[in-house]
């Protein structure tokens, strides 16, 4: 899909006088990003912390002995994904059928789409790419009665012999989907069991809404959540309505995941268990709410290090109009503002070819449409300039991947060597 994709004038902060390239051979031009060859704002990503999150996670999930369907929403980025699956991913999480689609072409043949699918435009996109590729094996989320009768509705009108492949989803009162009760899981359960338009492979569940980062909170909920899920899929084991011969038990969200291991390796099942674990945000990890999560599950887990952020978006001081205030090159369109405000990180004077820390008495306190507002202590020894560049960090990647059609790939020294695109 690289080859489908163009850089040039029409993509945001490209150079308008470059010439137009495709993002593997965005190295050719020798840019790099302290010579400001490009303008600004500019998302890049750290090839080096990139390279080392894929490697990290992919080892984890080994280690912890599940398989690993990084969630593609974070990213949609068909490089990544690629990335992703040649690490040694088990396959992809995505959320709607048209990611699918993005990450079927990117070259996943398991995918598991971790939401409900009814609609008739869905269903029928759906059953095109299992046709298109034999290959190919998708399960999505069942969680009502209603919307099992849709799904079956649509498999009358369109008079097929299909039967999707689906996962029972346990949710938590108050939160998103799912089941709430037992009782209620068991009669959808024998449901899908009866169904001609499905077929009930595993069971599902999302543990990062009850997560507050407090270890001992987010160990009780998400335990009693792992409990409920487990019952679910003995239950279901005992009374025969699994269709396959190996049952799917799958979660995990980039916040708490080490905390859903002990659902995904369940034992004493009548058939194996496989267990898929679908963090997503771990691939650039975050300067803010992931960094916070990270440190508790180091914590738990006895680790010195793991991941690292490689997400910034680049910014230049472009006024500095009362002491104390200065305004960037960057704002709502461009940066993620829905959990925390972007923190500065980097600081690199105008005509320098290197970075320093930010300042630790720096912040940027609102955004608009266009600008970042920092704020400094006017009579500190350090003050932005006019010119300067200033690279700010961001909190829950996801939101700002969706502003850019691209991002920069670069190296430790700044050099730009290559490009992702994304697909929202």
């Amino acid at each position: 899909m690289t080859q489908d994709f163009v850089l040039n004038h029409h993509c945001k902060s490209y150079p308008l006088t470059a010439t137009p390239c495709h993002p593997d051979e965005i190295a050719r031009h020798g840019w790099n990003l302290l010579a400001d060859d490009l303008a600004y704002p500019l998302a890049v990503v750290r090839g080096s912390a990139l390279a080392h999150n894929i490697a990290w996670m992919q080892a984890y999930a080994a280690r912890k002995g599940v398989a690993l369907a990084p969630h593609g929403k974070t990213t949609m980025s068909p490089e990544l994904f690629a990335r992703q699956l040649a690490a040694g991913a088990w396959g992809l999480t995505l959320a709607t059928v048209y990611q699918l689609a993005v990450g079927v072409e990117a070259g996943a043949r398991r995918a598991i789409i971790a939401n409900q699918v009814l609609c008739d435009a869905d269903l029928d996109g759906l059953h095109a790419l299992l046709q298109r590729h034999p290959d190919l094996r998708v399960w999505f989320l069942v969680d009502s009665l209603a919307q099992l009768a849709c799904i079956e509705d649509w498999a009358a009108r369109r008079g097929g012999t299909r039967r999707f492949d689906t996962l029972l989803e346990i949710g938590i009162p108050g939160q998103r989907t799912g089941c709430r009760t037992l009782e209620g899981a068991m009669a959808l359960a024998h449901a899908m069991a009866r169904s001609t338009a499905v077929r009930l492979c595993g069971i599902e569940c999302y543990e990062g809404g009850v997560a507050r980062c407090d270890s001992d909170h987010d160990a009780r909920e998400v335990t009693a959540l792992v409990r409920r899920v487990t019952e679910v899929a003995r239950q279901c084991d005992a009374q025969g309505l699994f269709a396959d011969g190996e049952i799917l038990l799958t979660a995990g969200g980039s916040a708490v995941f080490d905390l859903v291991v002990p659902l995904l390796r369940t034992q004493g099942l009548s058939r194996p268990v496989l267990g898929v674990l679908r963090s997503g945000c771990y691939i650039t990890h975050d300067h803010g709410n992931y960094q916070r999560f990270l440190a508790q599950v180091e914590q738990r887990e006895g680790l010195d290090a793991s991941l690292r952020p490689a997400l910034e978006v680049w910014t230049l001081v472009q006024s500095v109009p009362e002491p104390g205030l200065a305004l960037l090159t960057g704002g709502r369109r461009d940066l993620s503002y829905d959990l925390d405000m972007p923190v500065p990180v980097r600081w690199a004077p105008r005509g320098a070819r290197s970075a320093v820390d930010a300042p630790s008495g720096w912040a940027v306190t609102a955004l608009n449409d266009q600008h970042a507002y920092l704020r400094f202590d006017a009579d500190g020894a350090t003050a932005p300039a006019v010119g300067d560049r200033i690279a700010l960090g961001i909190s829950h990647p996801c939101t700002t991947f969706d502003k850019w059609r691209w991002l920069a790939v670069v190296e430790d020294n700044w050099a730009v060597t290559g490009a992702l695109s994304t697909r929202f």
